[in-house]
């Protein structure tokens, strides 16, 4: 794939005449928790970091629950996650994300997330998660939960080993031009399609479709979605995915796990940021 190229175009199936999308973002959306801050203790088993690490990612994960991040926050948070996995190497990252993936992502998939992707399925609609998060670690995500294309972040890989430089940031507005270019590659009409979102962050992805809907929301994507008039609902019941969603039966991508070296080391970017926010004030 070029480089340039927003996000990842690997899953995308083909579809009918008139395609629809339901685009659903990943963490505190289809997963109870950040999917990054979730993978601190296997990272910490081999090595990649330290006990401080996954003690301050704990914190953050408690604050990550009752908060939601400004733009500020995630802008710190990325630089600092490119910084500390610089020169991290990806075979090492892959292998570990390969043993530990099914047992810590599959039991974080809320119920309800899960019976929504399987109604959109259902009724003939592809499943597009879109996600600032690494698109080696939304990969693999995106096919234990069977769907259609994902669009996420990508850093830049030399000789086997992070850069410390991103290609492509699924943030904010890019999010939309991600979706859009998909769109105009499938046939997607957005103002058909569907969007679920927990973050005032992603006000420019449910912006971008007709059927907009508010999950989990934090304070101020409340309040615009009462402004606007969209469903608001809330997410409380993680499950097994297996329970939920059959596996599907296609095999995994080569490179799919590599990013989950990245969520390691957000969540010492994510402790970095609000604590760094705390002894500001």
């Amino acid at each position: 794939m070029n480089s340039a190229s927003s996000g990842s175009e690997q899953f995308v199936t083909p579809s009918s005449a008139s395609p629809v999308a339901a685009f659903f973002d990943l963490d505190k959306t289809i997963i109870a928790k950040s999917s990054t801050l979730a993978f601190s203790r296997p990272f910490f088993d081999e090595g990649l970091i330290n006990r401080r690490a996954v003690l301050k990612s704990s914190y953050a994960q408690f604050l990550f629950l009752l908060t939601a991040a400004d733009h500020d926050q995630v802008d710190r948070m990325r630089r600092h996650v490119t910084q500390m996995c610089t020169g991290w190497d990806v075979e090492q990252v892959r292998t570990i994300v390969g043993e530990t993936l099914h047992d810590i992502v599959e039991p974080l998939v809320f119920a309800e997330a899960a019976e929504l992707i399987a109604g959109h399925r259902a009724r003939g609609h592809d499943v597009v998660i879109v996600s600032a998060s690494g698109v080696e670690m939304v990969e693999p995500i995106g096919q234990m939960l069977g769907v259609s294309t994902v669009l996420a972040s990508r850093m830049r890989v030399v000789d086997g080993h992070y850069t410390g430089d991103m290609d492509f940031y699924c943030y904010g507005d890019a999010k939309v031009t991600a979706m859009r270019e998909l769109a105009d590659r499938v046939g997607y009409d957005l103002a058909n399609c569907f969007a679920y979102s927990d973050s005032v962050t992603d006000l420019p992805m449910l912006d971008a479709v007709g059927h907009p809907t508010a999950v989990n929301p934090d304070r101020a994507l409340r309040r615009a979605a009462s402004s606007r008039g969209w469903p608001v609902v809330s997410f409380s019941r993680p499950v097994s995915i297996r329970s939920r969603i059959p596996r599907p039966s296609r095999p995994s991508t080569p490179g799919g796990a590599v990013a989950l070296g990245v969520g390691a080391v957000v969540a010492g970017g994510l402790t970095y940021a609000v604590l760094h926010r705390g002894r500001s004030r």
